[in-house]
């Protein structure tokens, strides 16, 4: 199945470092970086606000935990977030893309 994947990070240069090697890997198809998002999060029992960039990672299932431990060994924070969620329906052309991006038959 396929899936999008949520990451935030600091920075654009981080954001492009991480989507680089999910890319060169053949772990994710595309990444959208968007930037300047303002996140709003409890961290160790404070109320934090920061300006983050978001990666919008297309990816499939088969891919997920390589790709989380590629993600969390490229990434600044201790504590990253990455939640995937399924893409229940697509263009079937791009979906199929994806797969071929992936060698996934």
């Amino acid at each position: 199945m396929h899936q999008l994947i949520f990451c935030t990070c600091p920075d654009q240069k981080s954001a492009e470092d991480i989507a680089g090697h999910l890319i060169n890997q053949k772990m994710a198809a595309c990444v959208n970086i968007v930037p300047s998002i303002t996140s709003m999060y409890e961290w160790q029992g404070k109320v934090e606000t920061s300006q983050e960039h978001l990666l919008l990672i297309k990816s499939h299932t088969d891919k997920y935990e390589a790709l989380a431990s590629l993600i969390k060994s490229h990434h600044p924070y201790e504590l990253p977030e990455i939640i995937a969620v399924p893409i229940e329906r697509g263009l079937p052309e791009y979906l199929q893309w994806i797969n071929t991006c992936l060698s996934i038959k």
